[in-house]
């Protein structure tokens, strides 16, 4: 175990090393290329920065409104036949748009059932083992377009096959948590 965790903290520099060195040998400017990188990198930021804003404020709005407590009550029989408890529900459906919001609802179920209640290791296992598909969707596409790539004109599957599988992952942490009752 302690050759795993020698290994985890490695890892980083390791890769940072290997690229340095192999630029090195292939006489590239890796400086260079870094700061162009970087430049890159904050001139995608500042290009995505609006979507991102657009988004939280898509959240806390879904929130305030009382849109969520609907949705949740419209999902509270596909939740059941799942043995999704029925408070994890808002969670689920936030966590698909922002990381930051699921995790302020999360705390909110420690808060009222603990976190090694059933519902608090459904609600942890679940952040862990789904996506902000939403989120990623948006600035993935954007990116692609902003970046000077081809731009990506067809999600096609890509929605759909994200929900599927959190939905996956929405049964999986039901079923992982029932195993450590």
């Amino acid at each position: 175990m302690e050759w795993l965790l020698l290994f985890s903290d490695l890892c980083i520099p390791l890769v940072i090393l290997f690229v340095v060195i192999n630029g090195v040998v292939k006489k590239q400017p890796v400086y260079d290329q870094f700061v162009s990188g970087a430049k890159e990198g904050i001139r995608t930021v500042v290009e995505i920065l609006p979507t991102l804003v657009g988004l939280m404020m898509g959240v806390g709005i879904l929130r305030a409104s009382g849109f969520m407590d609907f949705l949740s009550g419209c999902l509270k029989p596909l939740a059941d036949s799942i043995g999704l408890p029925g408070e994890l529900v808002p969670l689920t459906i936030i966590k698909m748009f922002s990381s930051s919001a699921a995790t302020g609802l999360l705390l909110d179920i420690y808060e009222r059932f603990g976190p090694d209640s059933f519902i608090g290791r459904v609600a942890s296992i679940q952040l862990s083992c789904t996506e902000t598909i939403f989120y990623t969707v948006s600035v993935y596409f954007l990116a692609t377009a902003v970046s000077g790539h081809e731009a990506v004109r067809k999600s096609r599957y890509t929605i759909p096959g994200a929900l599927f599988a959190t939905f996956a992952g929405v049964v999986m942490s039901v079923v992982m948590a029932g195993l450590m009752e």
